[in-house]
């Protein structure tokens, strides 16, 4: 490796991403903690012992460039995430359709569903619910994890396909020991409305191999708004996982990963809530590390996620007997499950100035239901498979350091994709009389290429580097935008008839660092043909909303930029702006479910063991809107309102290992609603196109300790 290569590659390394039975595992949790008695401190790779952080997390900047990196474990404002759509919402430019306390879905720049390529630990988790009740992030929870990666646009090849928004990585890090031993890492969280949380990740483990435990459990009970209202929104979820890796030598890692989870949640925008969210996730993970001087690195995964949902109206709420809108006065149930196989073999070569990462990926998913009238007479039913999906991809991604202070990233895949209509009869469900479905049995295939290429310079005049990146993802319609939707009555259906959607996007920034201040600027604008798009009108029957899909041309543009700067050595301010803009070029209107621009402002103090924290959150009206169109979860309905909220935060280091934080979230009850959410539901007494209102004024306090 000559010299060019080396300093550039140090400069950059930072810019590059890595390549339940809750209570049952107490016993085993509590052997590992008896096991941790002797006096070993936690550690990192270096085995410097890890002091946790005085700070609570109010946002988070962008490091390098496209590329945000951050810490899930860390306390955060609002209240600490339930799910993976709850911590997003903390890095600019990410928002969520709401629909009560937990499992919304996340959007970046206006973006949604597949256009977000999200991963757990390599693998990919897909929900089953035909409107995204559980969407993906809902599987998630935060705190079990040790790294999120966000890398931002058409502008990575290597994860996996239809990453036409972002990539979305939650990774948890192998254990390494240099001598016998292990650590804990515990937290405590209580707040308003009943909200509690408990966690724990412990690991034991030497030169050799490891065992890791990470079990959590978190509830809440319904929320008050801002104008003294309760919102139905109560939830439950318990997540347990166990790792066990082999580490022959510094080089070389094999782990084998398993979980299970489950949960439930009631909904005030939904006709029915979430029973049962249940898991199972299988992994094999492999890596060798420094195999020669041009072939790198080695790294191999296999995969298996279950997800088995239920929705009902019976189990945490009552049916509503004036509910004639989805026929359902009495009791009712749906139980959908998504089994998804997946694995990936990926190399690493470098060549003086090259470097080139290199592979293979493989997915296969099918999606089952059943359904019935009656308290869990589903349960006596067959399953009946609706829908197959296979993916085969092969990818390719090269840096080139040209210089000690420029970079070009480029990078290639293709993916062959194809799903299977396996509708026998198509649904009487929205009203539509039951039929024989033309299309059963039935297979369409798409060959998909995508690439990028990205220029990145160290600028001499400034202590700042400057990027522009061109990237294309062609991305493969997902079940929802082809069996979801309700045009089936015409032919073509939108199995046939919905096209794959093609991005080109422009992605250009700055990231800028002097003494105590830093500053980012990262924006896009874009061409996307043949977006898929859902609008909503009356079906057959008058009293019921339908949906249908279609693919127009749309144009998409907009920013993110942050600064922060440190006034003294206690004080430091920080400061967020994000604004994303969308218009269907094919209607000349604009582009449905797009956040208004959100600004966030925070100020900190810290002194020794002690720090303190504001932060504003403001939020624009949003006056753009496509009535009656949007996404197969939600549509835009209504304007909406500009508000704003401020919070505060404190945080107390009592020791090396222990830390307490806490929080009063929404400090002047303001009473408000994001723009991307759902309508309220008549069960609960809610008007036709009446926003959920957030949670009022919120406290919280959580103890964290590592040992």
């Amino acid at each position: 490796m000559n010299s060019n290569f080396a300093s550039a590659a140090a400069h950059a390394a930072a810019r590059q991403p890595n390549s339940g039975y809750y209570f049952r595992f107490a016993p085993l949790t509590l052997a590992i903690c008896a096991s941790l008695a002797q006096p070993v401190q936690a550690a990192d790779t270096q085995g410097t012992p890890l002091q946790l952080a005085p700070l609570v997390v109010t946002g988070v900047a962008q490091q390098s460039p496209v590329t945000v990196v951050t810490n899930p474990k860390l306390p955060r404002q609002p209240v600490p995430a339930s799910d993976g759509t709850d911590y997003l919402k903390t890095i600019p430019g990410f928002s969520a359709v709401r629909s009560g306390g937990v499992n919304g879905d996340p959007v970046f720049r206006g973006m949604f569903g597949s256009r977000l390529n999200l991963l757990t630990n390599g693998g990919v988790m897909l929900g089953a619910c035909p409107n995204r009740m559980d969407s993906p992030a809902s599987y998630i929870s935060p705190q079990s994890y040790d790294r999120l990666t966000v890398i931002k646009g058409p502008q990575s090849v290597i994860w996996g396909p239809g990453a036409s928004a972002a990539t979305i990585l939650f990774e948890r890090e192998p254990e390494r020991f240099s001598e016998l031993g292990g650590r804990v890492d515990a937290s405590l969280l209580v707040g308003s409305n009943g909200r509690f949380d408990r966690r724990i990740d412990a690991a034991a483990g030497g030169t050799q191999g490891y065992l890791r435990l990470l079990a959590s459990r978190a509830s809440a009970d319904d929320y008050q708004s801002g104008s003294g209202d309760t919102v139905p929104s109560r939830w439950d979820k318990w997540s347990s996982d166990l790792a066990l890796g082999w580490t022959p030598n510094e080089d070389t890692l094999l782990e084998l990963t398993a979980g299970v989870g489950d949960g439930e949640s009631r909904y005030a925008a939904r006709g029915m809530d979430g029973s049962q969210f249940a898991r199972e996730t299988l992994g094999l993970r492999f890596e060798r590390d420094n195999i020669g001087e041009v072939l790198q690195k080695v790294e191999a995964r296999v995969y298996y996620n279950y997800a088995d949902h239920v929705m009902d109206n019976y189990s945490l709420r009552n049916p509503n007997p004036t509910d004639v809108m989805m026929n359902m006065r009495a009791p009712y149930a749906s139980n959908v499950d998504r089994r998804t196989l997946g694995a990936r073999l990926a190399a690493t070569w470098r060549w003086d100035a090259v470097q080139l990462i290199g592979g293979v990926d493989a997915q296969s998913n099918e999606h089952r239901l059943r359904r019935a009238a009656g308290v869990d007479t589903y349960r006596t039913l067959p399953w009946s498979k609706d829908a197959t999906f296979n993916q085969y991809g092969l990818f390719g991604e090269l840096t080139w350091y040209a210089a000690d202070a420029s970079r070009v990233i480029a990078g290639a895949r293709l993916d062959r994709a194809s799903a299977q209509d396996e509708r026998a009869v198509l649904s009487n469900m929205m009203g539509m009389a039951p039929r024989t479905n033309l299309t059963a049995g039935d297979e369409r295939s798409d060959t998909l290429p995508s690439a990028f290429v990205r220029y990145e310079q160290d600028l001499a005049a400034l202590p700042a580097t400057a990027y522009i990146g061109l990237g294309h993802a062609q991305r493969y319609p997902d079940y929802w935008e082809l069996f979801s939707a309700a045009n089936q009555i015409g032919v073509p259906t939108a199995f046939v008839s919905v096209k794959p959607e093609k991005t080109t996007q422009l992605d250009v920034g700055l990231q800028y660092e002097d003494g105590p201040l830093q500053a980012w600027v990262s924006g896009y604008v874009g061409q996307v043909r043949d977006y898929i798009l859902f609008s909503y009108g009356p079906g057959a029957n008058p009293l019921h909303t339908i949906s249908w899909v279609d693919n127009i041309d749309a144009r998409i543009m907009g920013a993110e930029l942050g600064a922060s700067y440190r006034l003294s050595e206690q004080w430091k301010t920080d400061a967020s702006l994000a604004y994303a803009w969308g218009k269907n070029s094919s209607d000349d209107r604009a582009m449905p479910q797009i956040p208004p621009l959100e600004a966030r402002l925070g100020l900190g103090y810290e002194r020794g063991d002690w720090s303190a924290g504001a932060l504003w959150r403001l939020v624009a009206a949003q006056n753009r809107i496509a009535e009656q169109q949007g996404t197969v979860v939600g549509r835009d309905f209504d304007e909406s309102p500009g508000f704003g909220v401020f919070s505060l935060n404190a945080g107390y280091r009592v020791s090396q290992d222990v830390k307490l934080s806490a929080g009063i979230d929404n400090l002047f009850d303001k009473a408000y609603s994001e723009h991307l959410n759902l309508a309220g539901n008549a069960g609960f007494g809610f008007p036709a196109a009446t926003r959920i209102d957030e949670p009022g004024r919120t406290w919280w306090a959580r103890v964290d300790m590592s040992f």
